[in-house]
C-alpha cells in the first residue's frame, strides 16, 4: 500500500495543475486578507477577525475532483491497477490518500501566507486581538476542512469521471444554489458539505452549527462518500 500511496503522490506533485491551484490559493488567501481586514471596516469581534484568516475549502474540492476525474479522461486509472496488480479499490484508496497529502501541503501554505499577513492588520483594529489559541483553533479548522475537502473532492472525481461536468456541477452548487437555500434554511444548509466547510474554515460565522460540530458534519460527508466511490469502483471497468 505504500508504495501505490507513494506512485499516485509521485504524479499529483508533478503536475502543473499542482502549480496552478497552490498559486491559486495564495492568491484568494492575500485577496481574502486584504478585503476583511482593508475593505471590511471597523473588526471588533473575534469571529470578524478570525474571518481573516480563513481559507476556501472549495479550492481543494476542485483540486481532488480535477485530479481524480483527469485520471479517467486520460486513461490513466486502468494502467496504475494493472501495474500496482492490486484490487482496483485499493489503488483508488491510494489515490485519495495522496490527494489528502497534497491537500494538507496546500492547506499550510494557503494558511501560512493568511496568518503572516494577517496578524500584522489586525493589530489596528479595535476589541479583543487574536490569542495564541483562537490562531491555532483557526489554522486547525483550516488545515482539516482542506484536507478532507481534498479526500471528498478525490472520491466524488473517482465517481464523476469527467472534471468538466464536475467543475461545472460543482461551481453551481456552492455559489449559486447554497447561497440561495442559506437565505430560507440556514440550519440545513451548515450539514451540507460546503456550509460545513465554511464554518469550519472560519468563511462563515455566527451559524446555528459549531465549529467541532460543522467538523463531524464534513468528516462525515467524506467517510460516506469515500466508501461508495470505492465500492463502485471495484465493480465498474476502468476503461
Amino acid at each position: 500500500m505504500r508504495q501505490l500511496v507513494r506512485g499516485e503522490l509521485i504524479k499529483t506533485v508533478t503536475t502543473r495543475t499542482l502549480l496552478g491551484f497552490a498559486v491559486g490559493g495564495v492568491a484568494f488567501a492575500v485577496l481574502n486578507v486584504l478585503v476583511v481586514t482593508v475593505a471590511s471596516g471597523t473588526l471588533d469581534e473575534v469571529a470578524e477577525k478570525e474571518e481573516a484568516l480563513a481559507g476556501l475549502p472549495v479550492l481543494l474540492l476542485l483540486w481532488g475532483l480535477v485530479g481524480a476525474a483527469g485520471e479517467y479522461r486520460h486513461r490513466t486509472a486502468a494502467p496504475a491497477a494493472l501495474v500496482g496488480r492490486r484490487d482496483r479499490g485499493v489503488v483508488l484508496s491510494a489515490r485519495i490518500a495522496a490527494y489528502a497529502l497534497t491537500g494538507l501541503l496546500l492547506g499550510t501554505l494557503t494558511t501560512l501566507v493568511s496568518v503572516g499577513l494577517a496578524l500584522p492588520l489586525l493589530s489596528d483594529q479595535p476589541g479583543p486581538g487574536l490569542t495564541s489559541g483562537d490562531v491555532g483553533a483557526v489554522v486547525a479548522g483550516n488545515l482539516v476542512a482542506f484536507v478532507l475537502s481534498a479526500v471528498l473532492g478525490a472520491a466524488l472525481g473517482a465517481l464523476i469521471r469527467s472534471p468538466v461536468l464536475g467543475v461545472v456541477v460543482l461551481l453551481i452548487v456552492n455559489f449559486a444554489v447554497v447561497p440561495l437555500l442559506s437565505d430560507a434554511w440556514e440550519s440545513g444548509v451548515n450539514l451540507t458539505p460546503f456550509g460545513a466547510a465554511g464554518v469550519l474554515s472560519r468563511m462563515t460565522h455566527h451559524t446555528t452549527l459549531s465549529v467541532v460540530a460543522a467538523g463531524w458534519v464534513l468528516a462525515a460527508w467524506t467517510v460516506a462518500v469515500t466508501l461508495v466511490a470505492v465500492l463502485v469502483e471495484r465493480r465498474r471497468d476502468l476503461a
